[in-house]
């Protein structure tokens, strides 16, 4: 403990000097109450039984103020001046910076330029920055840190706990952002713009949105300008690692991808805080009539616009942001009648309600086709089962692999034995009689040779003396008949021709040979 004490005399914690970087490191000059606002929303209602006001606040505060003690004696914290009020300005170091970018995960390039001397002027607009990242973040208290207060205390926190969402963490936001419409993002040339705020949370439906505050000082015809920088900037393609042209934001900055032919910049959200001079209603109908090119849509039949290469423009003010949050419908979209909450605004409802009426139209489509196929489908089936055999013997119907085997399959293919017996039928028909099925083959082949004189079935012998011996002919002379109409065919050639050609067969094999007569005379020589 005792070094703890040596390192860090005021007795911070390692936590409470993150949340103070974390804070510091995106709103660059903040008082020690914005800080506690921000990082720990739920000692806001602790302390109530002090009796004044600036002993509560003390209370509040004094965690943070030793934290920032503690980073002040390391050199990674300062004193930014003093505010009209009396509330002193903290900001970051330059060391102070490297540390905030380990914190918050940003590389050192990102964080930006010290904050110093920001307090000698007054700083309204760095604290109006910081009251429109409360009034978006809207930071929700913890409960369970207040369980030992008043009944009337942790209604109030709930209250605050219960009220709309806003947007992402003290991470999702940066302060004080150069976009570069000439040179780099390191070193930005001349005619870029410089965005407030940018807000990063795609988790909330707010992929990138640019913030800009104004403290109605500055006339529609400045704003305007700043317009055309922010423009100029979302216009600005510059080429990839792999040669190809993108927009210049989205190599610092994710966002989805628009539908075809529809693709808008980042939208910008001008917050209006009435401390000026000027009325912001009349200067918000000025700046809309100047900037009408930059953010104007193309109409269409389906009953929305188009914003292809278009700069969103919503604006609001800032009691109305900080009484409702970004839930609330106090945001006016440039070139629409009506206020609509932040993500409507930024957003394009009428298209989303297209879309979902066509996506409806075609799944319903999809459906009707679906339930027609089906009945198609069981028609089908209902008139395939009224075509399917019937068994002979059981009356059951045929299985599909049954009714496959006794369909005909070609000329050449086997015929099932039983075609009107399903297969148990078969199986029974076939063990009961099983010489009797090979009789009745044997029948039918002998049935099929029949005598072409008198049409009478073969005999055994006879079937069997017309068969072919190996790759030889029959050795039947009329192996078409039988052998009754044999024996009568060879008596009519007898009376016929005398003798029949088998008895001229027999007699010719029983002859017997003439010697060959030797050659003599002149004939002989000539053959030798």
């Amino acid at each position: 403990m005792a070094v703890k004490r040596e390192e860090n005399p005021a007795g911070s914690s390692n936590n409470l000097r993150g949340d103070v970087l974390r804070v510091l490191g995106v709103l660059k000059v903040a008082t020690v109450e914005q800080i506690q606002q921000i990082s720990a929303p739920h000692l806001s209602y602790r302390h109530t039984d002090k009796p004044t006001p600036s002993k509560r606040k003390q209370a509040r505060t004094a965690s943070h103020t030793g934290a920032l003690s503690d980073l002040r004696k390391h050199g990674l914290a300062e004193n930014g001046g003093q505010l009209p009020g009396g509330d002193r300005l903290r900001n970051l170091t330059p060391m102070g910076l490297k540390a905030a970018a380990r914190e918050l995960g940003r590389p050192v390039g990102e964080m930006g330029d010290p904050a110093r001397g920001a307090g000698r002027t007054g700083a309204s607009h760095p604290m109006t920055v910081n009251e429109a990242v409360l009034a978006l973040l809207r930071p929700k208290p913890n409960l369970s840190e207040l369980a030992s207060e008043p009944a009337d205390v942790r209604a109030a926190a709930q209250a605050a706990f219960d009220a709309s969402p806003g947007l992402g963490t003290i991470a999702s936001y940066a302060t004080e952002v150069a976009l570069p419409a000439t040179g780099t993002w390191a070193n930005p040339g001349k005619g870029g713009a410089q965005a407030d705020i940018v807000i990063t949370a795609p988790e909330d439906g707010v992929p990138l949105l640019f913030v800009e505050i104004d403290n109605c000082f500055e006339s529609a015809q400045v704003l305007a300008a700043k317009i055309d920088k922010y423009m100029r900037f979302c216009q600005r393609k510059v080429k990839d690692t792999g040669g190809k042209e993108r927009p210049m934001w989205r190599t610092r900055w994710w966002v989805p991808d628009g539908r075809h032919s529809d693709q808008p910049h980042p939208p910008l959200l001008i917050v209006f805080n009435r401390i000026g001079p000027r009325n912001p209603n009349t200067v918000i109908a000025q700046l809309a009539e100047l900037t009408e090119r930059h953010w104007k849509g193309t109409w269409y039949d389906g009953g929305f616009h188009m914003y292809d290469g278009k700069l969103p423009i919503v604006v609001t003010g800032m009691k109305q942001l900080q009484e409702h949050g970004p839930a609330g419908a106090v945001f006016r979209r440039f070139g629409r009648p009506q206020n609509q909450t932040l993500l409507e605004a930024i957003g394009n409802p009428r298209r989303e309600a297209h879309d979902a009426r066509k996506q409806a139209e075609y799944a319903a489509r999809q459906r009707e086709h679906q339930e027609q196929l089906r009945r198609i489908a069981a028609q089908h089936r209902a008139e395939k089962e009224a075509r399917r055999p019937v068994c002979a013997d059981c009356g059951t119907r045929f299985t599909d692999e049954r009714w496959k085997a006794v369909e005909p399959s070609g000329w050449g293919a086997p015929r099932d034995t039983h075609p009107n017996l399903c297969d148990d039928c078969k199986q029974k028909a076939a063990a009961v009689s099983p010489a009797a099925g090979t009789q009745e083959r044997q029948e039918s082949a002998r049935g099929e040779a029949g005598s072409d004189e008198c049409g009478a079935a073969f005999t055994d012998e006879r079937w069997k003396a017309t068969k072919p011996v190996g790759w030889t002919a029959s050795p039947a002379k009329n192996p078409s008949l039988c052998g009754d109409c044999d024996q009568r065919f060879e008596a009519d050639l007898d009376r016929t021709w005398g003798v029949s050609p088998r008895q001229e067969e027999r007699d010719q094999e029983q002859e017997p040979a003439v010697p060959e007569q030797k050659a003599s005379g002149w004939l002989s020589r000539l053959r030798r």
